[in-house]
């Protein structure tokens, strides 16, 4: 069977394409990085978030989360804070470095978005934006 004649299958294929198109932007506009350290800068408020609060937005475990942390403060792009709401807990919150990687992926990601519309049309892309909105929010139960 051809994968493409799969729904689940095409949109795994386009969200692992574009999940690297988007790192090889950002890496190569000199943030060095892992396909997964998306996770966290997908998720993370520019306020700083908790660890918890981004391993669930990622669906992914704390521990597996608090690795990632480790390596973004190594990398420079995130420190941990004390929240100020609960000075036990902590924040993960962003650089100047991990801004800057942050707007790099932005940047990255409208020029993504402005080959989708070469690609399809203006109508073709709003007509994919309403039918992938629709099924997001039909929720996991779709």
């Amino acid at each position: 069977m051809d994968q493409r004649a799969n729904t689940v299958a095409m949109l795994g294929q386009a969200y692992s394409l574009l999940g690297f198109r988007i790192v090889d932007g950002v890496v190569g506009a000199g943030f060095p990085q892992k396909p997964k350290h998306s996770a966290v800068f997908a998720q993370i408020s520019l306020e700083g978030s908790r660890l918890t609060e981004l391993a669930q937005k990622a669906n992914m475990t704390p521990q597996s989360m608090a690795e990632i942390v480790d390596e973004l403060v190594e990398l420079g792009y995130v420190v941990r804070r004390p929240d100020p709401a609960d000075r036990r807990a902590k924040l993960i919150v962003l650089t100047r470095r991990g801004r800057a990687a942050v707007d790099a992926g932005r940047a990255t990601i409208e020029g993504i978005e402005e080959r989708v519309t070469e690609l399809l049309g203006e109508r073709g892309h709003r007509d994919l934006r309403r039918l992938l909105t629709k099924l997001l929010d039909a929720g996991p139960d779709q």
